[in-house]
């Protein structure tokens, strides 16, 4: 196995890991595998849009998702990962079973932490309506 291909399995492991902790609400665990400088950027046309920095991030940002969105789960559909990179596609569905896709890239470094993660919304329309429709 190249140095490259066990660093994309590991990188992949890691992202499993990640969603595994943010999803049952182990912070300390998900905050341990990002860097100091992490930073989550959402685009600014979505309710939650702007950069998350810091360790405490994920937790911050999870926390603002599921507040204004509402979400029941989350299916991965595909990983895959090259250059330090992983890219995740996936749907957040919601409580009417309604399910919104994106993809989700993650950039780590050398020593296996998450520096950075920005998703791509297919229809950032759809999370809109969605927030509206919770907020109403």
């Amino acid at each position: 196995m190249s140095d490259e291909h066990a660093r994309n399995e590991r990188n992949i492991a890691l992202t499993r890991a990640m969603y595994e902790a943010t999803g049952s609400g182990n912070w300390e665990a998900a905050a341990d595998m990002l860097t100091d400088d992490f930073e989550a950027r959402e685009a600014d046309c979505l309710p939650y849009g702007g950069t998350y920095r810091g360790r405490n991030a994920l937790k911050e940002l999870y926390t603002k998702v599921m507040g204004m969105l509402p979400v029941k789960g989350l299916d991965i559909h595909a990983i895959t990962a090259g250059e330090n990179r992983v890219m995740v596609l996936l749907s957040l569905v919601l409580e009417s079973g309604e399910a919104i896709p994106l993809v989700e890239t993650m950039r780590f470094r050398e020593d296996g932490k998450c520096c950075e993660i920005v998703p791509y919304y297919f229809n950032p329309e759809q999370v809109q309506r969605a927030a509206a429709q919770r907020a109403a």
